[in-house]
């Protein structure tokens, strides 16, 4: 009687902590909207000591557009001796779930780059039955545990070929009645066999989860929609302004460069006067989608009024940008638009060279651009 009393309470006392912590995370989910936050906080729920323990954890999402399941986020190790250091350091520094949540600071800055989470964020698969387990998974409901039975008949699906995973759990994040990705947990490094229990309190969270992401991903998208160029469909003044403010940030933590290219449409004015105010849009878009596709993806790229376009280029100073705005320079002279020979002059300043505050920065870049301007156009100028 007193031993079945005893594995009562301790029943009870696992099932309080356990509840303790979801509500935690759940509470530490609604204190961001962003998804790479949100994204974290999950996982880092799913893998702390103080949380559900897994080794390991993976958020897949999917791109509809380009028909693929993505790995988004992961944290875990890359192997075993990983692990132990990472314990290890934990152990010593005496690090909580909130301890762990904040160090995603530290991430995004660049002053830390975890290995695992690396390599997930290469991780993609097609969007149909060829990707085995992970296509299957994502339309069904609820979770699936695969234990080491199931996994050695399975060495050539492409998930399990990729992680190696010798007893795993997956499943899928519905949001409005259709999957927008799934999880993946493991104990690739312990071995700890996943119990029933440990299955029930996961299928909380990861709903818990989805709700989060929906939450996310609508006020994301709320946030583009208040950002865009409605004509253009760039980012507008006000999300350059913001971004800049961002990126230099960066910048000075990371002791990063950056260079800002302000750009202006050569006797835009006549060819409206000329042709009229809509073919002036149908030429704005033309123009903006050549910016586009001469752009890296970390180049951000914004209308910044009438046919001004300002461009944010991180980790590059004005010297390393002039071969992107000469490509740009080029594209733009060599197409005709509607028809209609372009020419834009350009100029850049540069993060720290030129300016450390962001008013300065842009205003350097305006002056060069007016040197541009006012000596020939077609051309770019680099500030001093």
């Amino acid at each position: 009687m007193q031993d079945e009393l005893s594995s009562l309470r301790n029943e009870a006392e696992k099932l309080r902590a356990q509840f303790y912590i979801f509500y935690e995370l759940t509470k530490a989910m609604r204190t961001t909207l962003r998804i790479d936050e949100i994204v974290y906080i999950i996982l880092t729920g799913l893998t702390a000591h103080d949380g559900l323990a897994f080794n390991r954890a993976i958020l897949f999402l999917i791109d509809e557009e380009n028909k693929k399941v993505n790995g988004f986020m992961g944290i875990g190790p890359m192997d075993g001796e990983e692990a132990d250091d990472i314990w290890q350091n934990i152990k010593t520094e005496k690090k909580d779930l909130y301890d762990l949540i904040d160090t995603f600071n530290r991430v995004k800055e660049g002053k830390l780059k975890p290995r695992f989470m690396e390599f997930c964020r290469k991780l993609s698969f097609p969007l149909s039955q060829e990707s085995g387990i992970l296509y299957t998974s994502l339309f069904e409901k609820g979770s699936l545990r695969f234990n080491p039975g199931k996994t050695v008949g399975l060495s050539e699906d492409p998930l399990i070929a990729m992680l190696k995973p010798t007893e795993f759990i997956v499943e899928s994040l519905w949001i409005q009645n259709r999957p927008a990705g799934l999880i993946f947990v493991d104990n690739c490094v312990t071995k700890k066999p996943i119990s029933d229990e440990d299955i029930r309190i996961f299928n909380m969270f990861v709903e818990q989860a989805a709700g989060a992401i929906q939450n996310s991903q609508a006020y994301e998208n709320t946030l583009n929609k208040a950002h865009t160029d409605h004509l253009t469909g760039l980012w507008n003044y006000g999300y350059f302004q913001y971004r800049l403010d961002e990126e230099l940030e960066k910048a000075r933590r990371g002791n990063y460069v950056l260079s800002v290219m302000m750009v202006d449409i050569d006797n835009f004015k006549k060819f409206n006067d000329t042709y009229g105010h809509l073919e002036g849009d149908r030429a704005l878009k033309t123009l903006a989608d050549i910016f586009t596709k001469n752009c890296r993806k970390v180049d951000m790229i914004c209308r910044y009024g009438g046919e001004e376009f300002a461009l944010i280029v991180p980790g590059a100073g004005k010297n390393e940008t002039l071969p992107l705005a000469e490509r740009i320079r080029r594209s733009v002279e060599e197409q005709n638009i509607i028809p209609h020979p372009f020419t834009i002059s350009i100029g850049i300043a540069g993060f720290p060279k030129d300016a450390t505050a962001k008013e300065d920065v842009v205003r350097r870049a305006d002056n060069a651009l007016y040197q541009a301007k006012t000596s020939g156009k077609n051309k770019i100028v680099l500030f001093g």
